[in-house]
């Protein structure tokens, strides 16, 4: 790049294409030029749209960014990420090369998550999609005999994670009289008992809870957490909900035990490849509720990622301080 050259700045990962709608880009726009990618870009087009940045924007975790494509980033100075961490980010070889990363602020994501958690609960567990299908068939009822909806009061919420997210789902299960259980792998009765719900061991928890629902950030030990012997463990009428990261479910698993009837329904926002392929086995899978990973996708998380993204942008192009530097990895 020239002295008079105007830095590159590219953003990717903008599904929402919120970026540009909620913040003022006109001083971003006059020091630079900006290119911001709504779709999914992957392979070639992918390396080509991040060689030509400067800057590069990530929205979330949506954009794996390895060691390997890093080096072929012969331009690349400055890397922002929304949110406070990014599980595909090779943050080591960005230090290697010397490009600071910033990250912005959260905003209302976990209240978010958790209220799309109860919302998936409360939607299954009352059928509402097949009912609310029913009436745009023009039907009142079904015509043949079925299961009619489940109350959540009195039943058993097993939680696998009570971190931030974990530990307002129990407080929504407790309000609606549902019994809480939870598991972790570092898990102890005593912390378990601060938030007023019971520890118990992982074959327990399946083996009890009406309602599963999983709020882990998957790691070696707990990727696949819940696998083929794991599923036969939980009970025939069982709901399995995810809000948290799709590694922590065996799809291939899951997608059998709900085809054979082992567990009663699922509730899935996170997968393993998204946006979610046209021919996944998710999509025609029975007894199974989707949404497009919206946990955090709410106006005001969104607010606060774009007021922190032109926040960094900013510094960076008037030789500012970068704000909230990711810290090296001792």
């Amino acid at each position: 790049m020239t002295a008079n050259e105007k830095p590159h700045i590219v953003v990717l990962g903008d599904a929402e294409q919120a970026l540009r709608r909620l913040g003022d880009w006109k001083a971003i726009d006059q020091a630079a030029h900006v290119s911001v990618y709504s779709q999914p870009l992957q392979g070639a087009a992918l390396l080509q749209a991040m060689q030509e940045a400067d800057v590069l924007v990530l929205l979330r975790d949506r954009i794996p960014l390895d060691a390997a494509t890093i080096a072929q980033l012969p331009r690349l100075r400055y890397l922002v990420f929304t949110g406070s961490r990014n599980t595909t980010l090779d943050a080591a070889a960005l230090a290697a090369r010397g490009i600071p990363v910033s990250h912005t602020e959260w905003g209302p994501s976990k209240e978010s998550t958790c209220e799309l958690t109860w919302a998936l609960i409360l939607a299954a567990t009352r059928q509402l999609a097949d009912y609310s299908a029913l009436l745009a068939q023009g039907q009142w009822r079904a015509a043949a005999p079925q299961a009619l909806p489940g109350v959540l009061h009195g039943e058993v919420l097993g939680l696998v994670g009570l971190g931030e997210i974990g530990k307002r789902v129990a407080q929504v299960g407790k309000a609606l009289g549902m019994q809480v259980l939870t598991w972790s792998p570092n898990m102890t009765p005593e912390r378990a008992s601060a938030h007023g719900v019971q520890a118990v061991p992982l074959d327990e928890l399946l083996a009890r809870a009406k309602v599963l629902s999983l709020h882990l950030v998957p790691s070696a030990t707990t990727r696949h957490l819940i696998n083929a012997e794991r599923l036969t463990l939980m009970r025939p009428d069982s709901l399995l909900v995810n809000t948290s990261r799709a590694a922590l479910i065996d799809t291939a698993a899951l997608v059998d035990a709900l085809r054979v009837g082992r567990i009663g329904m699922a509730a899935l926002d996170v997968f393993d490849t998204e946006p979610l392929p046209v021919d996944s086995a998710l999509r025609d899978c029975p007894r199974l509720l989707l949404t497009p990973h919206l946990g955090f996708v709410v106006e005001p998380v969104y607010q606060t990622f774009t007021d922190g993204v032109l926040q960094c942008l900013h510094a960076f192009l008037t030789g500012q301080p970068l704000p909230r530097l990711l810290k090296a990895a001792p």
